[in-house]
């Protein structure tokens, strides 16, 4: 039973910094891509950035050089490190696990088959 379990998420002013986490279990961690999703109200779930085991990351061109996905093997666990947020970041984060895992790692919503119920980041 794979279960996937986000915190850190939060109100935060514009230019600040947020990190999020997102708890793994029931998957064979250190084989799998994992990925984070946002979805801003009234649109389409989208990927912000994805690792594969060997910690070869993927990221949308909107957020490159402001967020960096990294995981800890040995914690199961994934972050997501936020900084000089924008408005436009507001949005629910969701991790997720794909159900293949290439370079570079997807970032297609239809390639993951696996969800945790999200932790919402606003920037105001």
């Amino acid at each position: 039973h794979v279960q996937l379990v986000e915190s850190g998420g939060g109100s935060v002013e514009v230019g600040g910094s947020l990190r999020l986490s997102c708890a793994a279990s029931g998957i064979t961690y250190g084989s799998n891509c994992m990925g984070w999703f946002l979805q801003a109200p009234g649109k389409v779930r989208e990927g912000v950035a994805a690792i594969d085991s060997g910690g070869f990351a993927n990221y949308a061109y909107s957020v490159k050089g402001r967020f960096t996905i990294s995981k800890d093997n040995a914690k199961n666990t994934l972050y997501l490190q936020m900084n000089s947020l924008k408005p436009e970041d507001t949005a629910m984060y969701y991790c997720a696990v794909p159900r293949g895992c290439w370079r570079p790692p997807p970032l297609v919503l239809t390639e993951y088959n696996y969800w945790g119920q999200g932790t919402q980041v606003t920037v105001s």
